[in-house]
């Protein structure tokens, strides 16, 4: 496993931002003059974890958005990732906290409408996070090639962890994630909570999610799919054990419609990069987690993905 000081020096060799420091002053509070070309921010919320849990999850920090901007923020919950990014391309949407590979879908889809703002910045200074496969503790399967023949569960097809980064090492180790070659069948399960409930229950094999790999694997590490259900108490991690990791992944982004103007832009980026500090408890909840504060990032970081998507492209007209 790679170490945790190598992952960082990876990452900035990478050209991966490093912690650019946190402003503890929050924007005051006020009516800006964008205002006029954004009367409404719209934004959007990824798919993966049911309705209700997203809306009182993301509750806060709509309300001290409303109260900063003096606008009323308008949320679109999407069913899956494909919604938000529609909703960019349709330019339906201002802004929205999205996965690395959903971000580069958007940009695609959008013409380049899309630029990403800032991602998290995790406890131990790192910018990443890492995909995950996991199987029932119970099931007998230990490793990756015991999933040899067995069924596994992708997330959503516009998801990094869940579907594209798996799929690309998986070539890389000469395993072909396509159905009945190396798994027995594949499937997506609905989301990424979903697809944890679907393997709990039986329905496949093993399942794709994302975490942060840091903190306590007993509480589900310190952010990340695992930990949020363990923390509503749907799952116990005693039942589930993880038996591949991928190398490490650059943190999705909070992105906005590139349209927008750009005291717009600035102002939110302002905004979160003070939410850590100023108001903590309302970014846990916002950033699943206990991360340490936002990085921001540019377009070229994202590059990567979009060469992803495209292979995928490739992989399908070759089907």
């Amino acid at each position: 496993m790679i170490s945790r000081r190598l992952t960082a020096l990876g990452l900035a060799s990478l050209g991966f931002p490093r912690f650019a420091g946190a402003n503890e002053t929050m924007p005051v509070p006020g009516k800006r003059a964008w205002a006029e070309q954004v009367p409404v921010i719209r934004m959007g919320l990824l798919g993966g974890e049911n309705d209700a849990d997203r809306l009182a999850r993301v509750d806060g920090y709509k309300k001290l958005m409303e109260a900063t901007f003096q606008v009323p923020v308008k949320l679109l919950v999407a069913a899956d990732y494909a919604g938000v990014i529609q909703a960019f391309a349709a330019k339906q949407l201002e802004t929205a906290y999205m996965s690395p590979a959903a971000y580069a879908s958007a940009w695609m889809e959008s013409g380049g409408d899309v630029v990403p703002l800032a991602v998290t910045q995790e406890q131990d200074g790192s910018t990443s996070y890492v995909s995950v496969l996991y199987t029932r503790a119970d099931s007998g399967i230990t490793s990756l090639e015991g999933m040899k023949g067995r069924s596994l569960a992708w997330a959503d097809p516009n998801s990094a962890s869940g579907y594209l980064i798996p799929r690309s090492e998986f070539r890389e180790m000469g395993i072909d994630p396509e159905p009945n070659k190396y798994f027995s069948r594949t499937g997506f399960a609905g989301g990424h909570e979903q697809t944890v409930v679907a393997v709990m229950n039986k329905q496949y094999d093993g399942g794709m999610t994302w975490t942060s790999g840091l903190g306590d694997p007993a509480t589900g590490y310190s952010r990340g799919v695992l930990r949020m259900m363990v923390d509503k108490k749907m799952l116990d991690m005693k039942d589930l054990r993880i038996i591949w990791k991928s190398r490490p992944v650059l943190n999705g982004p909070l992105t906005v419609r590139k349209g927008t103007p750009a005291a717009f832009q600035a102002d939110l980026l302002a905004f979160h990069l003070a939410l850590p500090i100023a108001h903590p408890d309302i970014y846990r909840s916002f950033d699943m987690g206990s991360g340490k504060g936002w990085v921001p990032v540019k377009h070229e970081d994202f590059r990567p993905f979009i060469d992803m998507l495209q292979q995928e492209a490739a992989q399908r007209r070759r089907r």
